[in-house]
């Protein structure tokens, strides 16, 4: 909603350094919500409810961030990535600590779906806003080593939880991983922003503006020799600096004359100017929808994380449901789906930045290759087999490393938090409602074979559509319709030409 000052990308350097820190601060925010699947069955036990009503915990934790992506990306714009993280600290340590005394599923959906998923999609929109704000020419790679960070956190946070339930119970453990998502303050004290936030700038504009136009009186000469030790310099700064827009709400002496009636056309006014902004901000949210190749994008989106993120909560049961396992592994199936996402967000980014791959149609291969894999899982007897499955699953599951990255290809760099925002809002409702429909699937056949038939066809479904809306003949078509020279509105028309 607010012009930024645009900085060319510095490619490394300190840049290199914010990679780390979002690193960090993913591996930290996302490590327990990615490997719930490990806390799902000790939640089953412990609360005794249905598996539909209980993987809305799941899918709402990862869900809910996405859904609030323009909302977050909106407080990234507005107030920069560290404090947006320092305040997503907060909640997510908050959540989790508060769920470790959870009654019963509706206060855990509250506490760590929603607190904790805010919280997470707080820290998602600040590290992949200010790396991208950091890269260029190396975007791709710098993305996938920032939403590695997810990864890694899920892989490492599924057998730590299980090993912290053992030693210290179920309570025991979300206060210890509570505790320390405490580091996420750690880590956005290194996000030194590049572009100042909105925010600043409107205090920035409001400060030329008011010494220009002499609002405050001008103190006397004696006044200004202030000496190197005082701070009465920063205490003048900051009276300029009172509210974004102090002139608009400071009427004038002669309206003060005139009764306090011009003072309320002020507000007004004002009120009226800021309604404008809004209704163009929303116009310009709406012109997204009117690209094609966008609109592709939203639509595949919401349909890979309708099917493909299920088998991260459900496959430890599917193991145990279906006989092949006693109890969960030394290395869950959820772990393995983690690392192998890792390995596919840095081979996919790294993949993104090669000039001759189409990052659009390399987005809707990855669909193509999860759904067929989702498809098999029903079909498989053995635990080897849902190993292999998860790890093709998790791997090409690293497309979410291309979602900013094609973002920008399509939109722009200047558009690129506005856009992401509707985009993840497409991934959220899917996230949400993934989980909750695979359970019922099970609560009413006593089975996932459905449920997954149901997952694999909606992202092959995906990949077909993102593949059909990006093909270059589109382009082709429309150029050749546009020509001046050759307008043809009916067979009469033709004729009278020719003639």
């Amino acid at each position: 909603m607010s012009a930024q000052v645009s900085v060319k990308a510095l490619d490394g350097g300190w840049g290199w350094v914010i990679v780390m820190a979002s690193f960090m601060a993913q591996f930290l925010a996302y490590g327990s919500p990615q490997s719930v699947g490990v806390l799902y069955p000790e939640w089953l036990s412990a609360f005794q409810e249905g598996k539909g009503m209980t993987a809305w915990v799941g899918s709402l934790v990862s869900g809910v961030g996405l859904i609030a992506s323009p909302v977050c990306s909106a407080c990234v714009d507005n107030f920069g990535a560290r404090p947006v993280t320092i305040f997503s600290g907060v909640m997510v340590a908050g959540g989790l600590m508060l769920s470790a005394f959870a009654p019963n599923v509706q206060f855990l959906i509250f506490s760590y779906g929603i607190v904790v998923g805010l919280g997470c999609g707080l820290v998602y929109a600040a590290t992949l806003t200010i790396t991208c704000q950091y890269f260029d020419k190396r975007r791709g790679l710098a993305l996938g080593i920032v939403t590695t960070g997810t990864s890694v956190g899920g892989f490492l946070y599924a057998t730590a939880q299980n090993e912290l339930i053992v030693l210290f119970g179920l309570d025991g453990c979300l206060l210890i991983i509570g505790a320390l998502a405490l580091n996420l303050m750690a880590c956005a004290g290194f996000m030194r922003p590049l572009n100042l936030p909105g925010y600043y700038l409107k205090r920035k504009a409001a400060l030329e503006r008011n010494t220009e136009e002499q609002i405050f009186e001008k103190p006397p000469v004696e006044d200004l020799k202030i000496t190197p030790g005082s701070t009465e310099k920063n205490e003048v700064v900051k009276e300029f600096l009172i509210t974004i827009d102090a002139k608009d709400l400071t009427p004038a002496p002669s309206a003060e004359k005139k009764g306090s009636f011009l003072c309320g056309s002020t507000i007004v006014r004002v009120i009226k100017e800021k309604r404008h902004a809004y209704s163009k901000y929303m116009h310009s949210t709406a012109e997204f929808l009117h690209d094609r190749a966008f609109v592709a994008l939203c639509v595949a989106l919401f349909l890979f994380s309708l099917g493909a993120f299920p088998p991260v909560l459900f496959m430890e049961d599917v193991a145990q449901s279906e006989g092949l396992i006693d109890e969960v592994a030394i290395i869950p199936l959820v772990s393995i789906v983690a690392i192998t996402t890792g390995v596919g967000k840095l081979a996919l980014g790294a993949l993104a930045d090669v000039r001759w791959i189409n990052s659009l149609y390399l987005y809707a291969f990855t669909l193509l290759g999860t759904g067929s894999a989702l498809l098999l899982i029903p079909l498989c007897k053995s635990y080897l087999g849902l190993q292999i499955l998860s790890a093709v699953v998790g791997f090409f599951s690293g497309n979410w490393s291309l979602t900013s990255y094609i973002t920008t290809k399509i939109v722009g760099m200047d558009r690129l938090t506005q856009a992401h925002g509707i985009l993840m809002c497409f991934g959220g409702c899917g996230i949400v409602l993934g989980p909750p429909v695979v359970g019922w699937f099970f609560d009413w056949t006593q089975s996932y074979d459905l449920a997954f038939y149901f997952s694999g066809g909606c992202v092959l479904l995906g990949g077909f559509l993102l593949f059909l809306c990006v093909l270059p003949c589109w382009d082709r078509k429309k150029t050749n319709n546009n020509r001046p020279d050759i307008q043809y509105t009916s067979n009469c028309d033709r004729v009278a030409s020719v003639a």
